[in-house]
């Protein structure tokens, strides 16, 4: 028989390392995070205590109706009362909300979790129309031919994406703990993959030494990212889990630093790594349940990952899978941006909105692909194009194969609006950065790389 387990024989700090520095914050960090945090306060990224109680209220709303809905399943489904009765039922949020930082209007994570003979067909069948009657609830969709299957819809001004996770168990308890890894056992690979997030979150929590000052640090290196225009885990750049883990990382080993000295400390540290050696936030064991994980002693793949940055849980993943060696590329050199101002500020020499300055996309290279996804209606147009923006990385992937291109950028800011003629359109730029050693004259084909990703569809243009 397997046993699964976490070791309690761990050293007494946080993280697979001692600490760099345990030293406590001097009266100049502190002055430092005061001015990080009115920075971040003029840019709005914190809540007021108002929209934080309307979150907390739709959340309790949502998992009333769950209950409501796995309780009426049981009489549906002819299950004895004193089963029904205990059924439970959760709804608990994950990802940057539970992290603790949130923008002001980004949507929720949250994972429901219902008992094992509710099948995940009825969460996404009757669950779905028991939303899509609720007042309040708009623009409700099911996504269910996906890696991991969502509800995605608006509640009372908020949007919402709800995963569902299928436990062996009769009855879903308040004190069930999600974190015990012997639950994975028998749970099929969807409701695996939809617990994952939440699994994820937890333990990152779990991990840092100082939950307060890690949120702060996270805060505003999320702000930085988006900022600059590196912060998407679809278009190949990192995701929010992805820089959750970096800070981390930075908080395991900087433990009494105050949030302005992990900012600074997080560009010096990643400015100087030797990637693709990965980051990892503890030891993972494994279950040997024959689940996928990221091990690049076994995986060519895994080893070929440019900049792995792996989950703290089994079965840990990469979450940086979608980098390519462009997007690495402009990920490194804004760190190195960073840690220059991150440097200039310990000196007075700058302030932190310079830190948070939007670069001119426009100016930034020579030669630029305009690609176009256009619609005759609004409504299709969202389906259409989600669908061409989900394969935009996958042109940079081709522009990148192309001899004489060095570096394909795109701006993952779209710009949308109405056509000239009629219809909607969305409109994405790809710059190019080209390898010197062409002559100036020389005519570059893109044509083929175009022509070879575009049979999805009727959208490109380029200058």
């Amino acid at each position: 028989e397997m046993f699964c387990y976490e070791s309690n024989d761990a050293p007494s700090w946080h993280g697979i390392t001692a600490p760099i520095s345990e030293d406590l914050p001097e009266p100049a960090d502190l002055i430092r995070t005061k001015k990080l945090i009115d920075t971040l306060v003029s840019h709005g990224v914190f809540e007021d205590e108002v929209q934080l109680q309307h979150r907390e209220k739709v959340l309790r709303a949502l998992e009333s109706l769950f209950k409501e809905w796995l309780a009426a399943m049981c009489v549906e489904m002819n299950i004895p009362d004193y089963v029904t009765e205990q059924v439970g039922g959760r709804v608990l949020p994950f990802g940057s909300y539970q992290l603790g930082v949130h923008a002001k209007g980004a949507d929720i994570d949250a994972l429901c979790v219902g008992p094992g003979f509710i099948p995940r067909k009825d969460f996404f069948s009757s669950f779905y129309e028991k939303l899509k009657s609720q007042e309040g609830v708009r623009d409700i969709r099911a996504i269910e031919e996906t890696f991991v299957p969502v509800i995605k819809l608006g509640f009372d001004g908020i949007e919402i994406d709800l995963v569902y996770a299928q436990l062996p168990r009769k009855s879903i308890s308040e004190k069930l703990n999600l974190l015990d890894n012997k639950l994975l056992e028998a749970m099929d690979k969807h409701s695996i993959r939809s617990l994952n997030g939440y699994r994820v979150t937890e333990t990152i929590l779990s991990l840092v030494p100082n939950v307060l000052s890690f949120r702060l640090a996270l805060r505003a290196i999320k702000l930085w990212a988006k900022r600059r225009n590196i912060y998407s885990n679809m278009m190949g750049f990192l995701g929010g889990i992805s820089w959750a883990i970096l800070v981390a990382r930075i908080s395991q080993v900087y433990p009494n630093a105050t949030a302005s000295t992990i900012v600074a400390k997080f560009f010096k540290v990643y400015s100087m790594w030797s990637w693709p050696i990965p980051i990892r936030l503890r030891e993972v064991e494994d279950c040997h349940y024959n689940l996928p994980f990221w091990d690049p002693r076994v995986s060519l793949s895994d080893r070929n990952h440019p900049m792995p940055i792996i989950t703290p849980v089994y079965p840990q993943q990469n979450t940086s899978f979608n980098v390519s060696p462009s997007t690495q590329a402009i990920i490194s050199e804004e760190i190195d941006r960073g840690y220059a101002i991150a440097q200039d500020i310990q000196q007075k020499k700058a302030n932190w909105s310079t830190l948070f300055e939007t670069p001119n996309f426009l100016e930034k290279y020579q030669h630029y692909v305009l690609l176009r996804a256009t619609s005759a209606t609004e409504e299709q147009h969202v389906d259409w194009s989600g669908l061409v923006e989900s394969k935009v990385r996958l042109l940079v992937g081709t522009l990148e194969r192309n001899a004489h291109i060095a570096i394909a950028h795109v701006n993952i800011q779209p710009f949308s609006g109405p056509e000239k003629t009629e219809g909607m359109s969305t409109k994405w730029l790809i710059g190019l950065f080209l390898k010197r050693d062409r002559s100036k004259n020389q005519r570059i084909d893109l044509a083929t790389s175009l022509l070879s990703w575009s049979d999805t569809g009727r959208f490109f243009g380029f200058f």
